[in-house]
């Protein structure tokens, strides 16, 4: 995957603000570029460094294997939540998930502006990337 795509896809999720959430469609969407397999792919190898709990399935489920954390950020953040999260928390018993619809972040004018700004960067650069430096290309 290249660095550059990573790059704008981080920058995308640091965007989200607290107690709002995405999908990994979403993200992908909003930088008009990849798709949710893409996004989600950067987000396992590359996403520690940024809120990654704001960016979910479409189902609203937390990432795999990190729940609990998860659980936590949401609560202190105040993210809308369905299902039997106190359950699952006293006791792991319990489905439960981010209300997505409800708690789907809704960027304002300038968060389109810097969005669209990340998203022309990420295409020079892969525009930039994909031509020919073999002299004799016009």
């Amino acid at each position: 995957m290249r660095i550059e795509y990573v790059q704008a896809v981080l920058a995308i999720v640091r965007m989200v603000p607290a107690g709002s959430a995405v999908s990994y469609g979403d993200v992908a969407e909003l930088l008009g570029s990849g798709g949710p397999r893409q996004v989600g792919s950067v987000m396992s190898h590359y996403g520690s460094g940024v809120p990654w709990w704001r960016i979910l399935k479409a189902s609203g489920h937390a990432p795999e294997g990190h729940e609990a954390d998860a659980l936590r950020r949401y609560l202190d953040e105040g993210t809308p939540l369905v299902g039997a999260y106190r359950e699952w928390q006293r006791t792991g018993e319990g489905r439960w998930r981010v209300d997505l619809q409800a708690a789907r972040w809704a960027p304002d004018g300038e968060d389109f502006d810097r969005m669209d700004a990340v998203a022309e960067q990420l295409e020079r650069e892969l525009h930039r990337l994909s031509e020919a430096d073999d002299g004799m290309s016009v």
